[in-house]
């Protein structure tokens, strides 16, 4: 049965044994709440060691833990039904080793994006993901967060090369190693990226490093017009863009109303006159892709009036540009798909907010296979929204997973209505049962 929120209740002599683990705990209050509940205990390790000892504890008092590190996105998917202990990783935030000569760098858990990034940019290496400077690694792991640039350089999962977990009876488990080359051991790197704090704790991981760019430039697209023929043109830019041997490192699409302009952008990185070439032909490639768009637009009798424009090449990313969406106080959406089912979804979304007359909005990397979609609308436009969405997408192709939602969407759609549809779900479950059977961490937080 679900937590009632308010305060936990754990046994006598929780206290005493979470203390006696870690050197600092304290009692949680309301701005630890996770899913409306106060955890009873915030506890803040310093090592491995202390978070091993500190679930040993939990564990041996049956108490039910939630990881922490930022808290930015601690209310994505499907709040935790119980949560007596909240483990603080903010004290875990050093640059254990950079070997700058093996593009590689071992971090803890709960390193700041933005201080990491500071270190490695003095050696012009970085971590490629593009994410908040306030983001931990250990959040950005459990969330399997990136940016545009996961075109190219992939998300969490592909950039892990080691990592080191504390399960929920405290044993310590690592995987990979220090160089690129070391495949010894299971890969639970990209076992536990994405995986939300329910396998286990994140305490240390070693990720592959790039050089940073010499220069970037950015080509767009803007298309126009009032008909579906316009999600047809730019997911053919899209689809361009991302396949082209000029290697984008991002392409983003951009459309902040349905059935208004769609816009399209495309990243290119490497050597200052590298990009600059690349660009000029990629601004070509994009401007064959939407000619043969529009000229199969035009060669339909009901379609009329759809036009692109291609900007000059930028060395700044166009005012749209950007991560995930901050849904302000709305419902956000995690869209997969096969890129060529793209234009599919795109109609979809506008079909389903004409339906329900909601007001979404869609922000993602297309070229990569994923959107995000914010709704500012009532729960039961959400709910219609959704399932039209989900339904565009063929089985085992993507699915569309609420990220973030008032506590009205969570009730008109359920817990399992959050996340329903994702691709090996069964899988993920037996994954959770083995490695945390009796269920204490994040419980209920993917599935309910």
């Amino acid at each position: 049965m679900p937590q009632t929120p308010g305060k936990t209740t754990p046994g006598i002599g929780a206290f005493e044994s979470l203390a006696a683990a870690c050197d600092c705990v304290r009692p949680g209050a309301e701005p630890d709440a996770v899913g409306g509940i106060i955890p009873a205990f915030v506890v803040s390790p310093s090592s491995t060691a202390a978070a091993s000892a500190a679930l040993r504890a939990c564990a041996e008092h049956d108490l039910a833990v939630v990881p922490r590190g930022s808290g930015s996105r601690l209310d994505w998917g499907v709040p935790p039904s119980r949560c007596d202990v909240v483990i603080d990783m903010l004290r875990m935030g050093q640059v254990i080793e950079h070997a700058a000569g093996d593009l590689v760098a071992r971090l803890q858990a709960g390193a700041r994006l933005g201080e990491v990034a500071a270190v490695l940019g003095a050696a012009g290496q970085e971590i490629a993901l593009d994410v908040p400077a306030e983001a931990t690694i250990g959040g950005v792991i459990a969330d399997a967060l990136a940016g545009p640039r996961r075109l190219r350089y992939g998300s969490p999962r592909d950039l892990l090369i080691g990592i080191t977990v504390v399960r929920a009876d405290g044993t310590v488990a690592r995987s990979g190693g220090k160089v690129v080359k070391n495949v010894a051991g299971y890969d639970l790197g990209k076992l536990f990226a994405g995986s939300a704090g329910t396998l286990g704790l994140v305490t240390e991981a070693t990720f592959r490093l790039h050089p940073l760019p010499v220069a970037r430039a950015w080509v767009t697209v803007t298309v126009e017009g009032t008909l579906p023929e316009v999600t047809a043109t730019a997911a053919m830019a899209v689809a361009a863009a991302a396949n082209s041997p000029l290697v984008a490192s991002a392409v983003e699409l951009d459309r902040p109303e349905p059935g208004g302009q769609a816009r399209v952008g495309v990243l290119l990185e490497g050597s200052a006159d590298g990009v600059a070439a690349r660009a000029e032909q990629m601004a070509d490639v994009l401007q064959v892709a939407m000619r043969s768009a529009i000229g199969a637009a035009s060669g339909s009798a009901a379609s009329s009036g759809v036009h692109g424009t291609i900007s000059a090449a930028t060395p700044a990313a166009p005012d749209w540009w950007r991560g995930v969406p901050d849904p302000a106080g709305g419902t956000l959406l995690r869209v997969t798909f096969w890129v060529s089912a793209l234009a599919r979804v795109l109609d979809a979304i506008d079909e389903a907010a004409r339906a329900t007359g909601s007001r979404v909005s869609v922000h993602g990397s297309a070229g990569a296979g994923l959107l995000y979609v914010t709704v500012p609308d009532a729960p039961e436009a959400v709910a219609g929204l959704v399932s039209a969405i989900r339904a565009a997408i063929p089985a085992g192709r993507g699915g569309a997973v609420v990220l973030s939602a008032p506590e009205a969407v969570h009730v008109a759609l359920g817990a399992d209505g959050l996340a329903a549809g994702i691709p090996g779900a069964g899988l993920m479950r037996a994954v959770k049962e083995q490695f945390d059977p009796d269920g204490r961490l994040s419980p209920g937080r993917l599935f309910s």
